[in-house]
């Protein structure tokens, strides 16, 4: 676990347009193939699509979290109401449910999830774990098969792959750390897990959210409560501060064409907005997955 001294670290005001607002707790923004913008309302029962500077909503209902999106250009996200993984189909307006339960347990309000490159869809389930270190995380494989990858977390939240897709990272939201172990797509193994850096937060409800890499190999990290991004380098360091408008980012994204920049959610205001830096996403996996839905 590497630290750096608060002097050390710079903060910057960037240009900020916000593309809408009025969101009711967006979350999880994700670009789809087509290059349309995609994000949810947590406390709207929606997903939202931003295309062409049109906002369309689509009613899901449950709480959507965050999202994946694969090859096929359908929406993968986590239902924390449900208890559920779901999918929706743009093309039908159908939504699926994917998968529900973990050794004929529901789900414990899953929350976050990312594709690795081969179709493994990991998430994290925090439930109501602030205070106990209840939260886990989980990985549903290609052939469809369930099972947790690690356990005992104080609000396992916001995940992220390393582009080279071997190294994955997981905030732990309510202890304000990141964990980093090694991802092995083949066997859906996530291994040699340690705390790999540790960032300012609320003392209040907050911390590390919803993350994306950059082409610079830095780490941008949305912490709920701050009204920051944290940049954090190769080695676990923060080593600069994006500014907000608002007090609770709860994720970002990079836009691959370079329009929007940095995308981030932000919920205290409702707001999705484009940050305007000099940097653009690491590589980005979308795969095709084939898993059958079981409301089918």
């Amino acid at each position: 676990m590497m630290t750096w001294p608060e002097s050390n670290i710079t903060s910057a005001n960037v240009a900020i347009n916000t593309l809408t607002t009025g969101l009711r707790f967006p979350e999880g923004p994700a670009f789809a193939p087509d290059g349309s913008l995609w994000a949810v309302e947590l406390k709207g029962e929606s997903l939202v699509r931003f295309q062409k500077g049109q906002v369309a909503r689509f009613q899901v209902g449950g709480q959507p979290n965050g999202i994946a999106i694969d090859a096929q250009c359908l929406i993968w996200f986590c239902d924390a109401g449900q208890r559920a993984i779901r999918r929706f189909d743009p093309q039908t307006n159908r939504t699926d449910t994917i998968v529900t339960s973990l050794d004929n347990q529901p789900f414990d309000k899953p929350n976050d999830l990312a594709f690795d490159a081969i179709g493994n869809l990991v998430f994290t389930c925090p439930g109501e774990s602030r205070q106990e270190p209840t939260g886990y995380v989980c990985v549903l494989t290609t052939s469809g098969d369930v099972r947790k990858i690690t356990d005992g977390k104080y609000f396992p939240n916001g995940l992220a792959f390393t582009a080279d897709g071997r190294e994955l990272i997981i905030a732990e939201t309510y202890r304000h750390r990141l964990w980093k172990g090694r991802w092995d797509a083949q066997t859906a193994q996530w291994t040699d897990a340690h705390i790999w850096a540790t960032v300012d937060g609320p003392q209040g409800p907050g911390g590390p959210d919803g993350m994306a890499f950059g082409e610079d190999g830095n780490l941008y990290v949305a912490v709920y409560g701050t009204g920051k991004i944290h940049v954090i380098n190769h080695g676990g360091q923060v080593i600069r501060y994006l500014n907000l408008p608002g007090q609770n980012p709860t994720n970002c994204a990079f836009d691959p064409t370079g329009r929007f920049s940095l995308v981030v959610t932000e919920a205290e205001k409702g707001e999705l907005l484009s940050c305007s830096i000099a940097v653009q996403g690491s590589h980005l996996f979308n795969p095709t997955v084939f898993i059958t839905p079981i409301n089918q």
